[in-house]
């Protein structure tokens, strides 16, 4: 279980210690709840916030994502949309940073939580009680 495994857990967004207990309360389409977090894994017990204002720097990792949808976005409307007008480059890409807003602040949180909050995979942990 390596680097590969770390990433499929990230990516299903799962405690980076026991790889089973959900990093979001509820999901991610509960537009009023997505970001609710638990203190604590469910599974292991790992804290998911290391320190007070811990996810401060997940900001910028959501503002990475947010230039690579704008990226994306400006880049297919060119070549699929034969270069339309700035307004449509504005309301286009403005909609799809707005719908993917949720998983921008997820994955931010859990690229945060796996790259600097200290916990590391411990099989111990990563079977269901």
């Amino acid at each position: 279980m390596g680097a590969p495994a770390a990433v499929l857990a990230l990516l299903a967004l799962r405690c980076p210690r026991c790889r089973l207990g959900k990093l979001f309360s509820y999901s991610a389409l509960n537009l009023r709840r997505f970001d609710e977090m638990p203190a604590q894994c469910p599974v292991c017990g790992q804290a998911f916030e290391p320190e007070v204002g811990f996810y401060w720097g997940a900001m910028y990792i959501s503002y990475g994502f947010s230039t690579l949808i704008v990226a994306v976005v400006g880049l297919l409307l060119y070549f699929l949309g034969h270069d339309p007008a700035v307004w449509v480059y504005v309301g286009v890409v403005a909609a799809a940073v707005l719908v993917f807003t949720p998983l921008m602040f997820r994955y931010a949180r859990a690229v945060m939580l796996y790259a600097f909050g200290g916990a590391s995979f411990d099989p111990r942990y990563s079977r269901p009680a």
